[in-house]
């Protein structure tokens, strides 16, 4: 038996430009405009994670931003609405998915059927039937059911609406889809007549669904570690470790050890290896949402960036370093400092509420061109965050 290749030594500079090709942050406008330009983005990362803090613009539209310079919240909405090519289910968060990708979350939908779901233990069949009773009729929100009696939360982020919970429930059963979101105010719609199914497509194999997320990965991320790959998911690791192991073997994938990054194993495509990475444009300038694909795995993003991000949000002002929904800013391939925003909507102006220099941005020689850059993409990142 022939012994596993030797790891490829590469440096953290070369780690982290491959990384960023991988997540399109090396280009201006890497997936053109409008609502195709959407579609080919998240089928390119995989998922684009979704949340509700509102400080600045909210999560989703941010990352899509970040790729599609001529981004508009319209964008989204018609690529899950009209042409249904990207629709809403778990990864490691809610998240948007493309629609292409459905049946491999099918069988969690399947489980979740079969055994519920541990955040909505407490709903009623009866409110599962009225739910569903009421979605056969049309699509409909948590608004147009006027009905419910309010009973206590069993935690903090539950709805006291028994519905709500019920069209929850349903939601992650599969048995309804997310049809539209007017801010997050959610339309729910029979999953198969939202999309025009007879029926919902056939189920990913557990075998399938393991290839699926390690390409995921590979494509997303470039260079991946068991930990990239299995974020928040680890008791995938097995699988995903063996089916790595296998492609070994065969020459599709190649042992990388990154600077720094001690007995942490990580894997890249051969092909991928041969660029070794390509110097990116110290003009190139994003504003990154603490919730980027970039960012959102803060120990690998230390350890290829040799940044630290730190999110605030639910830290006592009086201990927070970076400030309350601390933005990284990448210029180049360097994170180069963080800046706290909020968005006066009614005054209509982006407020600074800290500016911290870190990493290449300490550093006093060129800091007063790094700032004009940075200042240049803050006016474009607030007439982003203001336009309807």
């Amino acid at each position: 038996m022939s012994r596993p290749p030797k790891p490829l030594p590469i440096t953290a500079t070369q780690a982290r430009q491959i990384w960023l090709h991988a997540q399109r942050l090396d280009q201006r406008t890497p997936f053109g405009d409008g609502a195709q330009a959407v579609t080919d983005a998240v089928a390119h990362l995989g998922y684009v994670q979704i949340d509700t803090i509102n400080v600045i613009e909210r999560c989703h539209h941010h990352i899509l931003f970040s790729r599609i310079p001529s981004y508009r919240r319209a964008d989204l909405r018609h690529a899950q609405s009209v042409d249904k090519t990207v629709f809403e289910y778990w990864t490691h968060a809610l998240s948007y998915v493309p629609a292409d990708d459905f049946r491999f979350f099918l069988p969690a939908m399947r489980e979740h059927r079969r055994e519920g779901h541990k955040w909505f233990a407490s709903v009623k069949p009866a409110d599962t039937r009225k739910v569903m009773r009421l979605v056969r009729a049309g699509p409909l929100t948590i608004r147009d059911i006027e009905d419910d009696v309010l009973t206590e939360k069993e935690h903090l982020w539950q709805s006291r609406k028994p519905s709500k919970r019920a069209l929850q429930l349903a939601f992650y059963t599969g048995a309804v889809t997310i049809s539209e979101r007017q801010g997050m105010l959610k339309t729910y719609e029979l999953t198969t007549r939202h999309f025009g199914w007879d029926k919902l497509p056939k189920p990913a194999s557990t075998k399938e669904i393991t290839a699926y997320v390690l390409d995921r990965a590979l494509r997303s991320q470039g260079v991946v570690s068991l930990d990239s790959i299995c974020h928040l998911d680890a008791p995938r690791k097995k699988a995903v470790a063996s089916l790595i192991a296998s492609r070994v073997r065969r020459g599709e994938l190649l042992p990388v050890a990154i600077d720094g990054a001690g007995k942490q194993e990580h894997w890249a495509a051969p092909a991928l290896l041969e660029t070794n990475g390509q110097a990116i444009s110290p003009d190139l300038v994003h504003i990154l949402s603490p919730f980027d694909p970039l960012i959102i795995q803060r120990k690998r993003t230390n350890l290829i960036f040799g940044y630290n991000h730190l999110f605030e949000a639910y830290v006592p002002k009086a201990k927070r370093r970076l400030g309350y929904f601390a933005l990284p800013v990448l210029v180049g391939d360097e994170i180069v400092a963080a800046l706290d925003l909020k968005t006066d909507r009614q005054a209509k102006r982006l407020l600074m509420q800290k500016w911290t220099w870190v990493g290449q941005g300490k550093k006093t020689a060129g800091r007063k061109e790094l700032k004009r850059v940075i200042e240049d993409e803050l006016d474009r990142f607030e007439r982003f965050q203001l336009a309807e």
